[in-house]
């Protein structure tokens, strides 16, 4: 449950033990969604009238294609948060880092920063392994599996180059 009710957390703080589905509705088009849950851990607090504080951590992988030869790839996306929430009309709602609470809700929903801090915490790319060689420009097969039967096109400028190393 990453939902919980604003007069609980004010009477006290609560722990937070939950996970995140990669089919939950929080998700937007060209996000990119975990490939299992993610596992959330952390306090929600009251930090004055109107004012709610979470720390907390988040774990989950990602399946991406390899940035070299675009086979899947998963990773280890982990991320730690401080998160504040005030109601609509105080004066922290000027900060964009404030999570602005409706003035009639009366629960405060950590999905949409946990998303917020998952898409921060998200590698650009990744790599199946070190050592992966990529793809063939011209032919466009996995070195991995082995070599090509492409010829060898040499751009002559290096030549100059290739002179020096000898």
């Amino acid at each position: 449950m990453l939902q919980f009710d604003i007069r609980a957390v004010e009477a006290k703080a609560v722990q937070v033990n939950a996970e995140l589905l990669p089919d939950d509705s929080i998700w937007q088009p060209g996000d990119p969604v975990p490939a299992g849950p993610i596992r959330v851990t952390g306090r929600l607090s009251a930090a004055g009238a109107g004012k709610f504080y979470w720390h907390g951590r988040m774990e989950g992988n990602l399946t991406m294609p390899c940035r070299r030869c675009l086979v899947d790839a998963t990773v280890g996306v982990q991320g730690e948060a401080h998160v504040i929430f005030a109601d609509a009309g105080s004066d922290e709602t000027e900060d964009p880092d404030v999570y602005v609470l409706d003035e009639r809700s009366q629960r405060i929903d950590l999905r949409p920063a946990l998303r917020e801090e998952w898409l921060l915490n998200v590698p650009s790319f990744v790599e199946c392994r070190a050592e992966c060689k990529g793809l063939c420009p011209t032919c466009g097969k996995d070195l991995n599996e082995g070599p090509c039967e492409c010829p060898v096109n040499r751009d002559a400028r290096w030549d100059a180059l290739k002179k020096l190393q000898t």
